[in-house]
């Protein structure tokens, strides 16, 4: 009697065509970019929209340009593309008279869809790398798929506009066109004829990995540990020869490209990798912005950045990493050599990162391709066949992780922290209505404009990029890091959303304008007593977190200003300043 066909096989037989699947995850991606509703990080904005806008729309934009820039610590390459993306959408709202609703409408959505392409293309090359390891027809290649689509982090963090973002496409992208087959030796020892020819991809590869590392320099520990790793097993010194020679091709054209951009951006000669470095790692100054303890990205980062896939991957690692024959005629050489190499560059630099003070998931968020390729295996071969398990107990299972992460994904995309993104679109729509009132009336446009302050924590909201409108005048308290501050003296620094938060009021007689001017009740005006600091004037819009609300109310209880909007926040925060509602104290004439 024959033995019945493998459900993994029959599964597999024919395989998707590869347009096919792009599409797919591009058409995923987009919706993906569309519902965020949330914020994440202040450098989704300062890092690469912030500056963007100023490169398309000039000084006079308004945008909100950090201390980083300044210091010249950034590449330029990364807002130069959104930069492209928002005078392409500016032309197009010129030629088709857009309003200044739908224009700026068009200018939010333009670096989405951008983003959108290069979430899509990480999900594919995560799908490509798993091929290469696993075979095309392996059960591991769809499951690697799967993990990347169904991860909440992805679904998070894959369409905001982060350097981190593009990097981990960069990088999983580079990987999936590493010459693995020609740099894991699969016959004999002698080298051959073949392995003197530089493999198709490998500059694509080094290319690819080249702007990772002008981006994030620190993302040069990952292609170290690849490379070295690599050569140190399998390769020759014909081969090593071959790769040097095209990596230094590669990379010096690349950094040619990117020196040229920066030249452009910061008018003068200047090489921010290595300003970052000296920031972030000889001065320490990245500790300014917080310091985990040692154990942080083993006990809290990985956790995070994989969810439930976490267990899959921690066998994955595992498999990877032990000991077992090394003979290239067994079958699976290259699958086990080829996952060794990814286990050591995952190991590394979280190794090298757990050494850096100041740490984020976020830093290490490349390295999740690379997870999701090791634990695909173990995945599948849990819920074998892979995607439809015969257990009717694993198949439950595996759709409470899919729900899971799918509740996860839904939560801190649509919820958790949506206020500070939705109040921009409130005063931009406030501004919006005065622009389109304001040829029909007699009140001259400077004064008819919205002027708003936002009494949060630091780079709390989005700026210009959600704001948009120039006419908008706009304020936040500020946190600049102690850069010219003597290292014994760094502890006590305190920056100006630190001093306004230890004592509010203080900070408001000391730099706002007199409150008398602002009562309910017409007083006489005395004098203010200024010190000779420069004052604020009280702006139409008071902008700032529920848990201030008590003491503002006994600050400005007897002014003019009245709760005008208010939209939730989160249910939580780790930050006490940042709890409860985002609220909009508006001043009335």
């Amino acid at each position: 009697m024959p033995a019945p066909m493998s459900p993994p096989r029959s599964f597999f037989a024919h395989q998707p065509p590869v347009w096919l699947v792009f599409l797919s995850l591009l058409i995923l991606r987009l919706a993906n970019a569309f519902t965020i509703r949330t914020f994440f990080q202040p450098d989704e904005y300062f890092q690469s929209l912030e500056p963007a806008w100023q490169i398309a729309f000039g000084p006079d934009s308004r945008a909100w340009i950090t201390w980083e820039w300044r210091e010249q610590l950034r590449s330029s390459m990364h807002p130069m593309l959104f930069a492209a993306v928002y005078r392409a959408v500016s032309h197009l709202s010129d030629m088709i008279r857009a309003t200044p609703g739908t224009q700026a409408e068009l200018l939010i959505a333009a670096p989405k869809m951008l983003q959108a392409c290069v979430a899509a293309a990480g999900d594919f090359f995560t799908w490509q790398l798993s091929r290469q390891v696993y075979r095309s027809d392996h059960p591991a290649s769809l499951a690697a798929l799967a993990l990347s689509v169904f991860s909440p982090w992805q679904w998070f963090c894959s369409v905001r506009t982060l350097s981190n973002a593009l990097e981990t496409t960069l990088t999983i992208g580079a990987l999936s066109y590493w010459p693995w087959t020609w740099l894991i030796r699969q016959g004999p020892v002698k080298a051959t004829a073949k392995d003197a020819t530089p493999p198709t991809g490998l500059n694509l590869a080094l290319t690819a990995a080249a702007v990772a590392c002008i981006l994030r320099p620190t993302n040069i520990v990952i292609w170290a540990t690849v490379a070295v790793t690599c050569l140190y097993r399998y390769g020759d010194l014909n081969k090593a020869a071959i790769l040097s020679r095209h990596a230094v091709v590669c990379g010096s054209s690349t950094l040619a490209v990117a020196v040229g951009m920066d030249r452009t951006y910061y008018g003068e000669w200047t090489f921010p990798p290595l300003k970052f470095l000296y920031f972030n790692v000889v001065q320490s100054l990245s500790v300014f912005y917080g310091a985990n303890r040692p154990d942080y990205y083993f006990t809290e980062g990985l956790p995070l950045l994989l969810t439930t896939a976490l267990p899959f991957a921690a066998v994955g690692m595992w498999q990877a990493l032990r000991p077992g024959p090394q003979r290239p005629a067994l079958t699976g050489f290259r699958e086990r050599q080829s996952s060794f190499v990814l286990a050591v560059a995952v190991l590394v630099t979280v190794v090298m990162m757990t050494m850096i003070s100041h740490k984020e998931v976020r830093f290490i968020y490349p390295l999740l391709p690379l997870l999701h390729v090791l634990a695909a295996k173990p995945l599948a071969a849990f819920f074998n066949p892979f995607p439809m398990p015969v257990s009717r107990l694993r198949l439950g299972l595996m759709l409470l992780l899919v729900t899971a992460n799918i509740c996860i994904a839904a939560y801190v995309s649509l919820v958790h922290q949506r206020g500070i993104v939705d109040v921009l679109h409130y005063l931009r729509h406030e501004q919006e209505v005065r622009l389109v009132s304001t040829p029909f009336t007699n009140v001259s446009s400077a004064s008819n404009n919205v002027t708003v302050g936002f009494l949060m924590p630091c780079h709390s909201t989005p700026w210009r990029s959600h704001l948009v409108h120039p006419e908008i005048n706009a304020w936040a308290l500020t946190c600049e890091p102690p850069l010219n501050v003597a290292v014994e003296d760094r502890a006590s620094y305190q920056d100006e959303a630190d001093v306004f938060y230890a004592e509010p009021r203080s900070w408001i007689d000391e730099n706002m304008a007199d409150r008398t001017t602002i009562l309910k009740a017409p007083v006489t005006r005395t004098s203010s007593g200024n010190s000779g600091t420069e004052r604020r004037d009280w702006p139409e819009y008071l902008v700032f977190f529920q848990r201030l609300q008590p003491v503002l109310a006994h600050v400005l209880g007897a002014t003019r200003y009245q709760e005008c909007w208010r939209g939730f926040n989160t249910h939580w925060h780790d930050d006490g300043r940042r709890q409860g509602d985002v609220v909009v104290w508006c001043l009335r004439h």
